[in-house]
């Protein structure tokens, strides 16, 4: 629990241990903030009220701004992301490739609905995009993704489809591989594992979650890391991110 006093510029929180007090302007009351805000924006669903270029974007969008970062930095030549929906985020990484004037996109889904595939094959970002429909752990799937990808590109893989621990670590044994030295892979909203009792939550979740298939996938494959990317611009005290992708991003040494 956490008790703000906006007038004497406080952050109260309560813990096992106590409480602890902070001045507001702390990296410390900033993070007990900011778990409360993700918290209800999680309730809230503030994430269902974001677009891209007219294409509905389910992200939060500090995690945007953040793989924009990573993608402009190590600049790969193919994105892949499992997971399409309304195609938000294709666009949007299609988007940053054309202001590049480099790169293409492959989206990867269980079930591509007709109105959303028709949106996104109309949509001015259209040509920087190819959508796979099926499970993207099937092996044939896995083939055609490969199929897209030319020997030698510079490849990020986001996986943003179903995020059951079993499903993610499947993901992330057929994916990892494709990941180029020095990219990642992101195993997106392990924040699951912390809004168990949350609406839309289930009482699985604190294990049950891309978060820990990251980390035990890590721990097994050594030639790959757990590390946020670098923040390239930074004038304030906060160092961790806020973020619906904690330990999310797997850097290949």
């Amino acid at each position: 629990m956490i008790k703000i006093d906006m007038e004497a510029g406080l952050v109260v929180v309560d813990g096992k241990d106590g409480n602890a007090t902070y001045p507001i302007g702390t990296p410390e009351a900033f993070s007990a903030i900011s778990r409360a805000w993700i918290r209800s924006g999680w309730d809230t669903k503030y994430v269902y009220s974001f677009s891209w270029m007219g294409r509905p974007i389910i992200q939060l969008p500090e995690d945007m701004l953040r793989v924009q970062e990573a993608i402009y930095r190590i600049k790969p030549d193919v994105v892949i992301e499992t997971g399409i929906a309304h195609g938000g985020s294709l666009i949007y990484y299609a988007s940053i490739f054309n202001a590049m004037g480099k790169g293409r996109v492959i989206g990867v889904d269980i079930e591509i609905r007709p109105h959303n595939r028709q949106a996104i094959e109309a949509h001015e970002m259209y040509p920087y995009i190819t959508m796979i429909e099926g499970s993207s752990i099937a092996p044939d799937i896995v083939q055609q993704v490969a199929a897209l990808v030319k020997p030698g590109e510079t490849v990020m893989v986001l996986l943003d489809s179903n995020h059951t621990k079993a499903h993610v670590l499947d993901e992330l044994k057929a994916y990892a591989p494709f990941v180029s030295k020095g990219s990642y892979i992101v195993a997106t909203d392990g924040i699951m594992g912390d809004l168990v009792g949350a609406p839309r939550s289930s009482d699985d979740w604190g294990w049950n979650n891309p978060r820990e298939a990251a980390l035990e996938y890590v721990a097994t494959h050594p030639e790959y890391e757990i590390e946020n990317p670098v923040i390239p611009f930074n004038e304030g005290s906060i160092t961790e991110p806020v973020t619906y992708w904690p330990s999310a991003w797997i850097k290949r040494k």
